[in-house]
């Protein structure tokens, strides 16, 4: 199966991807993994990428959509994946059918992962507390679902539009939604 996982910040997209892909038995591929994979083992990509991060600045779409071909044309990938992360506007879905096309595949399912707001918020408040992110308040949290709101959710119009979007509900524990999840995909 060839998946992506959608959702807010907080929505449990990583979590719920290690989950899924471990019983679908396909990698789950994170971009900001991906991202991280290539600035340590000092690809190209990740050289041009680290001279962004470095400055502090957000490393430009060519570049990210350069490692996502890249990655999903590693082997493993040949019998599926689950794509959390990217794409996140409306340009990257096109890079990623554009990447698709070019391997001969297309995408089987769209998760889309709903928690309500107030749930996001405490959620991203905890995890900030747990991994000492100082500079993840309130209001940035806000901020974030704001920008997913306007740049993220346009794409599950899309996708819904395509018949791939899969609607899921979030909230409960991970094992739960995990569940829901992989109910969703075998109806």
């Amino acid at each position: 199966m060839r998946l992506l996982i959608m959702g807010p910040p907080g929505a449990g997209k990583g979590t719920q991807a290690s989950q899924i892909a471990r019983r679908l038995e396909i990698p789950a591929i994170s971009t900001g993994e991906i991202l991280r994979a290539n600035v340590q083992e000092r690809t190209a990509l990740g050289e041009q990428a680290a001279r962004y991060l470095d400055a502090g600045e957000l490393v430009p779409d060519d570049l990210i959509n350069a490692m996502v071909r890249s990655r999903l044309a590693e082997p493993d990938t040949r019998k599926g994946f689950l794509l959390d992360g990217f794409p996140r506007t409306v340009a990257q879905v096109d890079t990623l059918d554009k990447i698709l096309a070019d391997q001969g595949v297309a995408l089987d399912k769209v998760l889309v992962l709903h928690v309500d707001q107030d749930e996001l918020i405490q959620r991203l408040l905890g995890r900030a507390k747990q991994e000492g992110r100082s500079d993840d308040t309130e209001e940035v949290i806000r901020r974030r679902l704001e920008v997913y709101r306007e740049q993220t959710e346009p794409l599950l119009e899309i996708y819904g539009q395509r018949g791939l979007r899969v609607d899921i509900d979030g909230m409960g524990d991970v094992s739960e939604v995990t569940d829901r999840v992989v109910a969703a995909l075998e109806s």
